[in-house]
């Protein structure tokens, strides 16, 4: 499809203004049915999006896709129309003694047009679950998705015009440079998911308009196997974590930290599974390849530069490939890598994980602690006093215990990261009140002591102002 120009955007952003403010309230009935078409997108088109996304890849099996996106999308539009009616609900919210019989509320307000900008390792989840979220709350939504899976963003941009208006729900095709009108544009809430670097640049774009952002970053998630863990269990766990779609997730598990003395048994055993998930690494149409030649190339950088620096490199082949796909990694373990080497302080982005090892607990959470916060963080163990120890002294967007990225599908909690991994957070109502504005309402009452604290002032206001701050 041909990429918009900034006018056209422009055009497009005023024409879904216009149409939310025609309809500033959309009922029960107007958002159940948008959801109920962005349901039909999923369902309909499994195939179109799985195979666009494989072809965009270079090689993703569409089980994968299915279960890593669409499933998510799924579950997530499925949760929204189920509890609907009751975040749409002007809630109660406790009146003071003073103040009644008057009555406050809390009423949940569509911002008007929210813009979605989604990135390519997961393109239909990251640009469809925001959009869920935003047009349960009532809002109109444009998305831009991400130039690196070209085919997908065609296809979602054909798909979308076929189940709603323009004025409903539309997407901007177009390279890094339509990202920057796009972003720079003045919506009522803008969501970004990406990388910490230019999620930056995003912010300041947004900050011109006063926009309000949610930004789903990344960085370094770590994962600590505690001596108390199930070692057999933990590492399966993180063999599937880390080499689901390659690594290509940003909340995958960035490096692990093992008790000191069993990096290399532990980097074994990790070799052994993830050999079972995948006896074929090249040929396997199971396993992801990596995105671009150049995001290809970065990861080779990584680790060549981790191995010169004395790093114990091992990669993970076990057919003994030597041709094929060249864009597929080799799954590769990194035993002893320098801190300061980019593998140590760059989000890996790919199959790479590095093995750090660790004294005790508390140099496990200044390691931890001595890095950006995360978007996740993940801990196996049986000790619960040592567990309640990593949840109160690290911060990280989320956590999952004794096993790994489940956090983020779990509809009644909200995803999203702090400080350097993100800020503000979607998902289920959470996602509902991101883009609303829940307004504060304060009802009066007709039997009220107003009048008695207004000018002249006298005796009369003395004898209500000391009731009133014994009621408050």
């Amino acid at each position: 499809m041909p990429t918009q120009t900034a006018p056209a955007l422009s055009d497009l952003l005023q024409r879904q203004k216009t149409a939310a403010a025609s309809e500033p309230f959309p009922d029960y009935e107007h958002r159940r049915a948008w959801l109920a078409k962005l349901l039909a997108l999923t369902e309909n088109h499994e195939n179109d999006i799985s195979t666009a996304i494989d072809a965009d890849f270079g090689g993703r099996s569409s089980q994968e896709t299915r279960l890593a996106e669409l499933l998510i999308v799924r579950a997530g539009i499925r949760h929204a129309m189920s509890h609907l009616k009751s975040w749409m609900r002007p809630k109660r919210i406790h009146t003071g003694m003073a103040f009644w019989p008057a009555r406050n509320r809390l009423v949940p307000q569509p911002l008007g047009v929210v813009g979605v900008v989604s990135p390519w390792n997961y393109p239909f989840q990251l640009a469809l679950a925001p959009a869920v979220a935003a047009l349960a709350a009532g809002n109109r939504v444009m998305i831009k998705p991400s130039e690196l899976t070209p085919r997908f963003s065609d296809l979602l941009a054909q798909l979308v015009t076929k189940y709603f208006t323009p004025e409903e729900v539309a997407v901007a095709i177009g390279d890094a440079e339509v990202g920057k009108v796009f972003v720079a544009l003045p919506f009522d809430h803008l969501v970004f998911t990406g990388s910490t670097q230019v999620g930056r640049h995003v912010a300041l774009a947004a900050a011109k308009n006063l926009t309000p952002v949610t930004l789903e970053l990344g960085g370094k998630s770590p994962t600590i196997f505690d001596p108390s863990c199930d070692l057999d269990k933990a590492v399966a766990s993180v063999a599937y974590a880390k080499l689901l779609n390659a690594g290509q997730t940003c909340i995958a598990p960035d490096y692990l930290m093992v008790p000191a003395g069993q990096g290399a048994t532990i980097a074994a055993k990790l070799a052994a599974a993830m050999a079972r998930l995948y006896p074929r690494i090249v040929s396997n149409s199971d396993y992801t390849a990596i995105v671009s030649d150049r995001h290809h190339q970065r990861l080779g950088e990584l680790v060549g530069e981790a191995r010169q620096g004395g790093a114990e490199i091992i990669e993970i082949n076990p057919a003994g490939e030597t041709s094929g796909n060249k864009r597929k990694f080799l799954p590769t373990l990194v035993l002893g890598a320098d801190p300061e080497t980019r593998l140590m302080r760059e989000e890996i982005f790919g199959p790479v994980l590095p093995i750090v090892e660790y004294r005790d607990i508390e140099a496990a959470i200044a390691f931890v602690n001595g890095r950006d916060r995360p978007l996740a963080l993940y801990w196996f163990g049986r000790d619960g006093a040592r567990r309640d120890k990593i949840l109160r002294e690290t911060v990280s967007g989320g956590v999952t215990i004794n096993d790994c990225l489940l956090h983020i599908a779990q509809e009644s909690q909200p995803f999203g990261g702090v400080g350097p991994s993100g800020m503000g957070a979607y998902h289920g109502e959470w996602g509902f009140r991101a883009f609303s504005k829940e307004k504060p309402v304060f009802i009066q009452s007709p039997l009220n002591a107003g009048a008695m604290l207004r000018p002249p002032y006298g005796a009369r206001f003395e004898q209500v102002l000391k009731l009133f701050r014994l009621l408050t």
